[in-house]
């Protein structure tokens, strides 16, 4: 019989039980605390979410039925539906909030050296925002508009993993060209968005603290060339700098600005590009932009494939933990993937492991010995006839 951790607290154990600590130490998490420690509620949240449950009463439910593996995955308090949503609803979200960002930095430097599929040697990021839908009638405190609620998921993401840098969560009237005000601008990079960021202000924030952006230009946009540039791929239509034609944009961003028109023979569209990063050729900028994609597709992995679209208690704390707690998961999971060297995508980790938390077997092993599946020899004893 194996006596290892169940695959459950392996994954765990890639928390720092210091690190947690001093999270739960800044917020107070634990005062006049009995028994139900900050260390249980996020272990019950993450299995909830590792292994897809629908509701607070049904991962208890599935936990509490196999008591002989609890001690050994880390818990230590007793487990019931009461007392996790009173957790929930009472601890500050932002205990969790202060552990991703530590997770986010240990998995930022795992995929670092991550190639971007073309020759640039600055960080790369790429923002954007998600809505979540919600209840109104549940979730009055998020009210969106008249018949819905919603909170929104501003993301800044590497796109040298993916990794989300930055995550902030704000009610869904927020409208995504606030979020640039937060940014802390890191010199030297770029930062890539969609047309909801265009605001020539701040834009020039962003040129200031000499760094660059990449964002789409609006089909009403009034810009003055100073000079074309010659264009050596046939899909760059046009490359040419100039300065914004407009007493408040002009205002807003005095500077000069290069403008790029590429056509996309995939899609047969064409795109229309400003940043301020005059020397690069146009074509990186296309494909920088292209880069910005992988931002979908990880809030389609996390609306899929964890459970952050129907929450298990209805209290803005509440939601909050659970978003958290999900991206801690997501955080945890790249950085298996990542130390192990393991050639599967998440998605097949995470299912993987969610069948398989109570399995006391190495998570290697786990992981890797199905990955290569030889060709089974044809051991048949039937007679071949070769006419």
């Amino acid at each position: 019989m194996n006596t290892g951790k169940p695959v459950f607290s392996q994954l765990m154990d890639w928390i720092h039980p210091e690190q947690f600590r001093r999270c739960v130490e800044r917020y107070w998490g634990e005062y006049k605390v009995q028994s139900f420690s900050c260390w249980d509620q996020f272990l019950c949240m993450a299995f909830g979410q590792m292994t897809y449950r629908d509701s607070l009463r049904d991962t208890v439910a599935c936990l509490i039925s196999r008591p002989d593996q609890l001690y050994h995955m880390g818990f230590r308090g007793s487990i019931a539906r009461s007392t996790l949503a009173d957790a929930n609803e009472t601890r500050d979200w932002r205990i969790f909030a202060d552990l991703a960002q530590r997770l986010i930095i240990k998995a930022r430097r795992l995929y670092a050296g991550e190639d971007l599929g073309f020759d640039l040697d600055n960080t790369a990021y790429a923002l954007d925002a998600t809505t979540i839908d919600l209840c109104l009638s549940l979730y009055p405190w998020a009210y969106f508009r008249a018949t819905k609620s919603g909170i929104k998921l501003h993301t800044l993401l590497d796109l040298r993993g993916p990794i989300p840098t930055l995550i902030t969560l704000t009610p869904a009237q927020v409208h995504e060209v606030n979020i640039l005000e937060d940014l802390i601008i890191e010199a030297g990079a770029f930062y890539i968005m969609d047309r909801g960021y265009l605001d020539f202000a701040r834009l020039y924030r962003i040129h200031l603290a000499r760094a660059f952006f990449v964002i789409r230009a609006k089909c009403n946009l009034q810009f003055m060339r100073y000079q074309s540039h010659s264009i050596l791929d046939p899909r760059v239509r046009s490359d040419q700098t100039g300065r914004l034609d407009g007493f408040y944009a002009r205002r807003d961003y005095p500077d000069i600005l290069r403008r790029i028109h590429y056509f996309d023979p995939d899609t047969e569209k064409d795109f229309v590009f400003l940043t301020n990063h005059l020397l690069l050729p146009a074509l990186i900028f296309a494909r920088l932009y292209k880069c910005r994609w992988t931002v979908e597709l990880f809030f389609k992995w996390i609306k899929q494939h964890l459970r952050i679209k129907t929450f298990y208690c209805t209290s803005s704390n509440a939601v909050k933990t659970q978003i958290w707690i999900a991206i801690c998961v997501y955080l945890l999971v790249a950085i298996l993937k990542k130390e192990l060297g393991l050639p599967q995508s998440l998605h097949n980790i995470l299912q993987v492991l969610s069948v398989s938390a109570f399995e006391k077997v190495p998570i290697y092993q786990l992981l890797t010995e199905n990955v290569h599946n030889p060709e089974i020899p044809n051991t048949s004893n039937q007679l071949l006839l070769n006419i």
